[in-house]
């Protein structure tokens, strides 16, 4: 969506140096703010080494470090540095929001309690949440969930893997390899589709647009134009041709997706194949063809 400027990213980073990098690499349809984002109180920062990246406004959790003992070298805070932060809704900047992505280390709860005006425009939310806490007073993922669907927002995807971790220092061989205990992961919200008497039509749009193009919701989509279509906000018939568009893309998909696992088979069969590098054999001037041919009717004699 951002290279074809179908929309426009707020970025927010705190950091001077990663601001000015940020600045610099960013396309037309782009921008950067030095905001921290919070509850709009001075904070301080705890940094942590990376990388890790435990760096919070929270501080690390001694406790949770220590039966997770592989946090041990990432959760020490190496430094303190004071900091203001931003209520979302006091961002003048930013007029309109129709998604956000959030991954703060343990403060997202504090951005949507300090964001309900602006987030009442939105309809999804990216955001990271905590099933173990590892920060002290760090808000669990029921708090976060019931703030978002008290918001009007509803779970949708987890678009990535549930991190998992290993439980003290209980290891089989890899130390990294977890079993079951799940820790944290990403989580996608949207507005309400089964009751969407509350979204209007734009938001319709944008929320069918977020979920087609940003996390292949084909399905979400297509609820989003049946609802534009039968509300005329749409041309009849939109909703069949949208269906036929994702077909087609499916169609596109499943041929990518054979011709990369015929390629993925292919190379794990060579794996059982004599090593091309080994020396070549040579064969001699009485191994010729007609060398062996006369050596074979001498034996049959």
């Amino acid at each position: 969506m951002l290279e074809a400027g179908l929309c426009y990213v707020t970025g927010f980073e705190p950091a001077r140096e990663a601001l000015r990098e940020l600045q610099e690499t960013s396309g037309p349809y782009e921008r950067y703010l030095p905001y921290a984002l919070g509850d709009g109180n001075p904070q301080t920062l705890k940094v942590c080494p990376a990388p890790g990246a435990m760096t919070s406004l929270l501080e690390p959790d001694p406790l949770t470090q220590g039966l997770f003992t592989l946090f041990d070298r990432f959760g020490e805070v190496i430094d303190r540095v004071p900091l203001d932060t931003h209520r979302l809704d006091d961002v003048h900047e930013v007029e309109h929001l129709d998604l956000l992505k959030i991954d703060i280390q343990g403060g997202e709860l504090a951005v949507f309690q300090n964001g309900r005006k602006k987030l009442a425009e939105a309809v999804a939310i990216q955001t990271e949440v905590s099933f173990i806490t590892v920060y002290q007073n760090q808000p669990p993922f029921g708090e976060v969930d019931l703030e978002l669907r008290h918001q009007g927002f509803v779970p949708h995807c987890i678009p990535g893997e549930v991190k998992k971790w290993a439980i003290g220092d209980f290891a089989l061989g890899d130390p990294y390899r977890a079993l079951n205990q799940i820790l944290e992961t990403d989580i996608v919200y949207v507005r309400d589709f089964i009751h969407p008497g509350g979204m209007s039509d734009e938001q319709l749009k944008h929320l069918a647009m977020i979920a087609h193009y940003c996390y292949g919701s084909f399905d979400l989509a297509f609820r989003c134009v049946r609802l534009l279509e039968d509300s005329r906000a749409v041309e009849a018939g939109s909703s069949q041709r949208y269906l036929e568009i994702c077909r087609s893309t499916v169609r596109y998909k499943r041929a990518l997706w054979w011709a990369q696992y015929s390629v993925a088979r292919l190379k794990y069969r060579m794996r059982g194949w004599p090593n091309s590098a080994a020396p070549a054999r040579v064969r001699t001037t009485d191994q010729t063809p007609e060398a062996v041919r006369q050596r074979k009717l001498r034996r049959t004699k």
